[in-house]
């Protein structure tokens, strides 16, 4: 038999092939599920990645997830993807290893009880149940694990943009950088957050959130002396969150931020 060395080559790299690591992308078993009781008695399950190789002698941060309207439910799966699964690649791990955690709001609730069409709303008084909820599990985390305090991060979508507006605006000195996508908020409280780190994403063809509900939060951010980001991305509904996650430059930009 002849020896034919364009074979031999394309075994070698074959075998070369074989022989790197593969990236996959983040799986829904590498998020653990669990339910958080609250100090009232309620629950709220939710999803908790960990970054591997934990080492409880480092600081790591963290990422809370809000999930949109078409995840609630009570099976704590539904909210898995859609965005949050980005900060849990492997690519993603090596670069900006961290804890990510997706509350999962019930099917009758909301994050924000406030309604998602309107063209401007009034903060409600008290955090919803579920939003409160969320923030006690993520005082909970943060006494279990070695979370570093002046490295928390906040997004969401839809539902969920709102409810990164809220918590932000409630609680202003707690996260470092928030990134609310196809959400609205309340613009009188916008100059509780003007010198916040915050990358708003938006589509220009929102049928569901009106864009201006973002392009209106900036503004105010604006005018209160904050120097927030903002993306509308062109010809796209409500579909934001694919152009904002898929972003590299987002993780880069999040992962740089850090309270002071």
């Amino acid at each position: 038999m002849s020896h034919n060395p364009s074979i031999a080559m394309s075994i070698a790299f074959a075998a070369l092939l074989l022989a790197l690591p593969v990236s996959r992308a983040a799986r829904a078993e590498d998020f653990a599920p669990a339910t958080f009781t609250g100090s009232d008695g309620k629950t709220i399950p939710y999803r908790l990645f960990k970054p591997n190789e934990y080492d409880a002698k480092k600081k790591y941060p963290l990422v809370i997830f809000f999930h949109g309207a078409g995840e609630r439910g009570t099976d704590n799966a539904r909210q898995i993807g859609n965005g949050m699964d980005v900060f849990a690649k492997p690519e993603n791990q090596a670069k900006y290893p961290c804890f990510i955690v997706a509350p999962q709001c019930p099917g009758e609730q909301q994050w924000v009880n406030v309604p998602w069409g309107d063209d401007t709303e009034v903060q409600p008084a008290e955090p919803s149940q579920t939003l409160r909820l969320s923030m006690e599990l993520l005082d909970s985390l943060q006494k279990e694990y070695s979370i570093d305090s002046k490295r928390l991060y906040i997004t969401g979508l839809s539902m969920g943009g709102f409810a990164t507006w809220d918590a932000i605006t409630r609680w202003p000195d707690r996260f470092a950088a928030a990134v609310p996508i196809c959400g609205g908020g309340d613009e009188t409280k916008a100059e509780k957050i003007a010198k916040l780190p915050l990358w708003a994403f938006h589509g220009s063809n929102d049928d569901v959130v009106k864009t201006h509900r973002s392009r209106d939060m900036i503004a105010a951010m604006k005018k209160a002396g904050g120097n927030p980001k903002y993306t509308e991305v062109p010809n796209v509904g409500h579909f934001a969150w694919g152009a904002a996650y898929s972003d590299p430059n987002l993780i880069t930009w999040m992962f740089a931020q850090s309270r002071k």
